[in-house]
């Protein structure tokens, strides 16, 4: 009896240790996953106008093209993914630190700092491209829809479709709004799980995403100026500018004067945001050029005009699961495309002529500015019912985009650079000499589009 008190009496303290270092170890895990989710929240709360940039970025017209790429040539133009990240971002992140900095849109800096001519001529013609990509957008949306409701009337799915796209623009108020279109990034990560479906050959994809190959084919060149022209265009410039605005003035900044400036902390989000959105861009870009190859340009299936002429080859080679992923992706991208598509264009528009604009005023407040909204979508929805070739829009879409971008690329890289302009937030010079060379590449990108067509 002794014996086992004298046992407990030495052991007890040892239990109480161990009970008390479990007890920590569970404490010290609780805190850490703790740790981890308030790091996964904090990342999450900062992504905004990027993201959402970048998602749109993927639009059916550019599924289309890229689509197009996989389909004609395989694997061979995968490194254009990895050679456009840098390049867009550094772009994107110039238009984000312009509306940080100056506390205006991307047109009103412009049309301030330049010849009102130059904006105005740009605003039209953004105008004008933006009404012919909308028509394409919602064709293909309508196209997928009638893909999985097979008998649904085209003519129902694409007017639907527009006064969908109208109601999430103008009735809902803009702080509910963006948050659906963060969400709709969600369909995006369709082409992720539609290319492991698809069994490819990853070590090939791999090959051609490191090793740049082309040849100075007409069909070749035609096809990366395209591809330049859909990953690098003038309406996210607007965009990403004009969105920076709309979150700065939630948090209570509604004039010039209250945005004006920005802090170092501004700047590391708007970093982390615009990078982030461009990188999830890329990443569809490449799985959408790696599933076609992988399925229809290895089965001999190389005519390929549409997306939703993608979705529907892919049916017989990639399986079911492949098809729906692929056809719900055109759905998902065209209603965060075409928003972005059509406010763009407003915002250009508002800002050369010195209206009211934002999506965070009501229809009354803005009627100049919705009113372009509206236009645009009618004029894109038009298009559908006027026996105009969609594939010969998409076209004139990316022409009127490759002389554009290039001009207005030149303006971002010169207010960018001005540190009368930007202050601190002036560029650095690498980023410039970045700007310079995509200035360049565009360039020659939109005149050899334009040579190889004529």
């Amino acid at each position: 009896m002794e014996k086992n008190i004298f046992k407990d009496a030495v052991e007890a303290p040892a239990l109480m240790i161990d009970k008390a270092a479990n007890t920590t170890k569970k404490v010290n895990k609780e805190i850490a996953s703790q740790e981890q989710v308030k790091v996964v929240r904090g990342y999450l709360d900062t992504l905004g106008p990027g993201l959402v940039t970048g998602a749109a970025d993927d639009d059916p017209s550019g599924i289309a093209t890229y689509s197009q790429a996989g389909a004609q040539f395989g694997f061979k133009f995968l490194w254009l993914a990895l050679f456009t990240f840098p390049l867009m971002s550094v772009v994107q992140e110039m238009c984000a630190r312009i509306g940080l900095e100056t506390g205006r849109g991307l047109a009103g800096n412009i049309r301030i700092h330049f010849p009102r001519s130059v904006i105005y001529s740009i605003a039209f013609l953004l105008f004008l491209a933006n009404a012919l990509n909308l028509g394409v957008d919602l064709g293909a949306m309508a196209k997928a829809v009638q893909l999985i409701y097979p008998g649904f009337p085209f003519s129902l799915a694409v007017v639907g479709l527009a006064v969908i796209s109208l109601i999430m623009q103008i009735a809902i108020p803009y702080k509910q709004y963006i948050k659906y279109l963060k969400i709709l990034v969600i369909v995006l990560f369709s082409y992720v799980i539609a290319a492991f479906l698809s069994h490819l050959d990853w070590k090939d994809a791999i090959y051609h995403t490191i090793v740049p190959s082309f040849s100075f084919r007409k069909e070749e060149l035609f096809l990366i100026c395209a591809i330049l022209g859909t990953t690098i265009s003038p309406y996210l410039f607007f965009w990403q500018t004009s969105h920076e605005i709309e979150e700065e003035i939630l948090k209570g900044k509604t004039s010039i004067k209250l945005r004006e400036g920005s802090t170092p902390y501004e700047i590391k989000e708007m970093r982390i945001d615009v990078w982030s959105g461009m990188l999830i861009s890329n990443i569809i870009t490449f799985f959408i050029i790696a599933t076609t190859a992988g399925t229809l340009f290895a089965n001999g299936i190389t005519n390929i005009a549409t997306a939703s002429d993608a979705a529907l080859a892919l049916r017989p080679l990639a399986g079911e699961y492949t098809f729906l992923l692929f056809a719900l992706g055109i759905i998902g991208t065209g209603l965060l495309a075409v928003p972005v598509l059509a406010g763009s264009a407003s915002y250009a528009v508002a800002e050369s002529f010195f209206w009211k604009e934002g999506l965070y005023r009501k229809l009354k407040s803005a009627p100049g500015f919705y009113g372009v909204i509206i236009i645009s979508v009618i004029v894109g929805l038009l298009i559908n019912f006027t026996g105009i070739d969609i594939i010969k829009a998409l076209i004139y879409s990316a022409l009127v985009n490759g002389l554009i971008a290039p001009i207005v690329l030149v303006f971002i890289v010169l207010i960018s650079s001005n540190k009368k302009i930007m202050g601190k937030r002036v560029n650095h010079p690498v980023t410039t000499a970045i700007g310079w060379t995509t200035v360049f590449l565009m360039a020659v990108s939109g005149i050899a589009a334009i040579i190889s067509l004529f």
